[in-house]
């Protein structure tokens, strides 16, 4: 069956949950990625403040996560805990509208991930109840597509309302960050509809059936293994936040900044379906350790970079491994474990590596002010950290040898 077939074919919750990324992450993204600028440059705060901001919103919301992959479970429902998820990220969109202090924009950036932390577990297990094995790497991949495209449109509108406002300025204005959180608001709320009006259930077991327990036991010693191998990966893998600010650090401004931006998510959206087909074809594990070793000489790259293009070169080919590996370990959950614990599982794999971003986050900011044996490094060393864990993870995937489980039907 050709490439372009197999695309047509995936049901309709996959094309549904698809919309929904793509909206929400157009009004997401032009928000998040300009976030830090607007801390720095107009609310004058410190690195480590903004590793702590994005470490709390993360790791904090995370811890729901498990609980909404549990209740999917528990009820055999996935699609209206999903739409819950999406409709409280949409309701703290405005929060950022007022924020003046770093302690407001910690409060509307926790409420956001909150509704992600809800939202997640259940979409993931929604789109791997509704696609059999041999399909599920390509239907990760076009909803990861469709996220990093709506990325890519979010960071378009971004960069033209930048552009109008305040032109080639090298520092983010208040005015400009509040008109782009005006405009978020349309496809966050678009996000929404789509998944309310366009998903239908998927009803996994008998509702009211004895809940699973949030524990790995239950979920077995393969999806023990991979969780501390891709947790070992995600501790060196803070908030994409510090390339931002290594960007302007290098001497991009907004403008170039957003530009940059632009690039990564062309290149992550063009290869993440394609991506995800192979994976169904050739295993998850190789793409896996492939996008970690290229996530690791990128970061290298990172550290060692003397210039703003050198870093808006870099940011485009750290797309390669976000194509390759994000959407690829998110099918690999569904791999390894009963279909009955697979919104547990979604649950458990976000949950932990959410709270993993908060120490991620904060070693990468204290590390950046040269922190304990760093010290001298500087803004290079949380990119060493990054690349070295990278590097350790990718040899222990490779090294692992999953046992294979019986697969249930797709519904």
């Amino acid at each position: 069956m050709s490439f372009s077939k197999r695309i047509r074919q995936l049901p309709r919750n996959v094309w549904a949950a698809s919309l929904t990324s793509f909206f929400m992450d157009v009004s997401s993204e032009m928000v998040i990625n300009i976030l830090p600028l607007f801390l720095a440059n107009v609310l004058g705060v410190r690195t480590s403040v903004i590793g702590l901001i994005e470490g709390i919103a993360e790791a904090t919301a995370s811890i729901l996560k498990l609980f909404s992959g549990w209740l999917s479970d528990r009820l055999g429902t996935r699609k209206w805990l999903a739409v819950a998820g999406y409709a409280l990220s949409a309701l703290a969109k405005p929060f950022f509208l007022v924020a003046n202090s770093w302690g407001t924009v910690l409060g509307a950036r926790w409420a956001d991930r909150v509704g992600k932390g809800i939202r997640t577990a259940p979409r993931d297990a929604l789109l791997a109840d509704s696609v059999d094995e041999n399909r599920r790497g390509l239907a990760f991949g076009l909803h990861r597509a469709a996220d990093t495209g709506g990325a890519v449109l979010g960071l378009i509108i971004a960069l033209g309302l930048v552009w109008g406002a305040q032109a080639a300025a090298v520092k983010l204005g208040a005015e400009t960050f509040r008109t782009v959180v005006w405009v978020s608001l349309i496809p966050a709320v678009l996000a929404v509809l789509a998944l309310a009006l366009g998903a239908r259930e998927v009803r996994v077991g008998a509702k009211g059936a004895k809940p699973p327990k949030i524990t790995f036991r239950g979920l077995g010693k393969n999806f023990l293994t991979f969780m501390i191998i891709v947790s070992i990966f995600d501790l060196g893998n803070s908030s994409d936040a510090f390339l931002v600010l290594r960007a302007q650090e290098r001497g991009l401004n907004v403008l170039g900044i957003l530009g940059m931006l632009i690039t990564f998510n062309l290149v992550y959206a063009l290869l993440s379906t394609p991506a995800g087909d192979i994976s169904d074809r050739i295993g998850r594990k190789r793409l896996i350790v492939g996008g970690w070793l290229v996530y690791a000489a990128i970061y290298l790259g990172f550290a060692v970079a003397g210039k703003g293009w050198h870093v808006w070169a870099l940011y485009g080919l750290y797309g390669i491994y976000y194509a390759l590996a994000f959407g690829t370990t998110r099918a690999m959950v569904a791999d390894i474990v009963p279909v009955e614990l697979r919104g547990t599982a979604y649950g458990t794999y976000n949950g932990v590596l959410g709270i993993l971003d908060f120490p991620a986050s904060l070693i990468a900011g204290l590390l950046w002010q040269g922190v304990g044996p760093w010290h001298g490094f500087g803004a290079p060393a949380p990119f060493f950290f990054g690349a070295a864990l990278a590097f350790l993870a990718a040899v222990l995937m490779i090294a692992w040898k999953p046992k294979p489980i019986a697969e249930a039907p797709s519904v």
